[in-house]
């Protein structure tokens, strides 16, 4: 049975970035076990995730309960105090592992632009690196026409006129250029944790070097958990 125990000495950073002052939250090692998740992974039933027209662009097999119950209930306490939340409580929770195999060429649209997972200010992206640095990580953005760094429903009208009239590179994104300017990257390491608000313009930074192999135990392989809190009592 795979262990789901944090790291002893795991410690979080809050960083801000941009000129909207968002917070990332990382640790450089945050599982005790971490191999032993490679090897769930690798054991797990992966399924295309992606359509002609997006999604997520590779494989992704649902994670354990007990991970998500884990990496929630040690994050709340950091994410409600880093983003001055106060009393918080999960009232949604999903997750799945997640690797890259599509490749450049293949991708839609909307795999070629940075992204929000939701306009929801409340529910948080937890990325837990299973892979090591030579895979890339997450980079966020600022989108040079509208200045939005985070997008909610007030804003999603301007930035969806805005983009409407811009291009699409090639390729996965790199620096977003010329329509989007990088404000801060994480680079991928094994066993590192990045955690940020959904609302914030990203994407998978995947180097064309990269190998992107199904096999979780050589691709580019993630944990990828979304949680959404309620504030208050």
């Amino acid at each position: 049975m795979t262990s789901f125990s944090l790291a002893q000495r795991s410690k979080l950073t809050a960083t801000q970035v941009g000129s909207e002052g968002e917070v990332l939250l990382e640790s450089a090692a945050v599982f005790q076990h971490p191999q032993a998740l490679v090897e769930l992974a690798a054991s797990s039933p992966l399924l295309p995730a992606y359509t002609a027209t997006g999604g997520y662009p590779g494989l992704r097999a649902s994670l354990p309960r007990e991970y998500i119950k884990t990496i929630v209930e040690a994050l709340a306490g950091p994410i409600s105090e880093a983003f001055s939340l106060g009393r918080i409580r999960p009232v949604k929770a999903e997750g799945a592992f997640s690797i890259v195999t599509v490749s450049e060429d293949a991708l839609s649209a909307v795999q070629r632009a940075p992204h929000v997972d939701s306009t929801n200010p409340h529910q948080f992206a937890i990325l837990h690196y299973l892979c090591d640095e030579a895979f890339g990580g997450t980079t966020f953005f600022r989108h040079r026409a509208t200045g939005f760094e985070t997008l909610s429903e007030h804003r999603l009208p301007s930035y969806r006129a805005s983009r409407a009239t811009e291009g699409i590179a090639p390729g996965y994104v790199d620096t977003g250029a010329p329509w989007f300017e990088q404000i801060a990257r994480v680079s991928a390491g094994f066993n590192r944790l990045v955690a940020y608000r959904s609302c914030a313009l990203h994407s998978g930074h995947v180097p064309a070097s990269c190998v992107l192999s199904p096999d979780p135990r050589l691709g580019r392989l993630t944990a990828n958990v979304f949680v959404t809190f309620a504030t208050g009592n």
